[in-house]
């Protein structure tokens, strides 16, 4: 799931923003303040865009911006101002904002807006389950921004799990995605690749992040 940071003062601004995002299926962290922007992007998990209030009311939103680009030059930025004049829209470009969008906006543009960056970003074919993020077009795994050297069978085996998250699949369901079919001895080479697996995830087993066993019956991917 794309997750996208707003910065946003505004309460009504802010809570309809979250609102309709989350009915178009991203993940939104809404914070009030400069500071607590800079606080969940440096000290949590990487947003996948900013979506960025110019007016703030403890810092000023180019600050913030500066601050985020020292974080990730590459973080996609959509900068929100109420200020209609050339030079402030310029200047909130040239000061690192991939676009920017006036006040009032349509919520349809925001969005429109919003994945014309993840698209140039190259991230709406990601989905990020805290540290760990899985990009579905190059079929790759990554775990705290490094990349797993996961073999093709253990990657299989991850992205099976992860296509929907919170429900469990059996050890047959498995076996059938991953490798095709049954074999002698399915059920030991389904559990010991989930072990394998755990291993490269750093996932406890008596205290999981990402894969949970369900007894009896097969494992659960956590996530949203």
């Amino acid at each position: 799931m794309v997750h996208i940071l707003l910065v946003e003062d505004d309460p009504q601004v802010g809570e309809l923003v979250k609102r309709f995002l989350e009915k178009e299926g991203l993940a939104v962290d809404w914070a009030r303040t400069g500071k607590e922007a800079l606080a969940r992007a440096f000290e949590g998990a990487k947003p996948d865009l900013v979506v960025l209030d110019r007016g703030l009311p403890d810092m000023e939103g180019l600050e913030v911006l500066k601050a985020l680009r020292d974080l990730d030059p590459l973080l996609p930025v959509l900068l929100l101002t109420g200020r209609a004049d050339e030079d402030s829209r310029v200047e909130g470009l040239l000061e690192g904002a991939d676009d920017y969008l006036g006040k009032p906006f349509s919520l349809k543009e925001l969005l429109a807006r919003i994945k014309a960056l993840l698209r140039r970003a190259g991230k709406e074919g990601r989905r990020r389950f805290g540290p760990l993020e899985l990009d579905l077009e190059a079929r790759k795994a990554y775990l705290e921004g490094e990349l797993l050297k996961l073999s093709p069978t253990e990657l299989n085996l991850l992205f099976a799990l992860a296509q929907m998250p919170g429900r469990v699949y059996t050890r047959e369901e498995l076996l059938e995605r991953v490798w095709g079919g049954d074999f002698e001895g399915s059920e030991r080479v389904v559990d010991a690749y989930v072990r394998l697996l755990r291993k490269k995830l750093k996932d406890d087993p008596h205290a999981p992040r990402f894969i949970e066993t369900v007894v009896g019956v097969g494992y659960r991917f956590l996530g949203e």
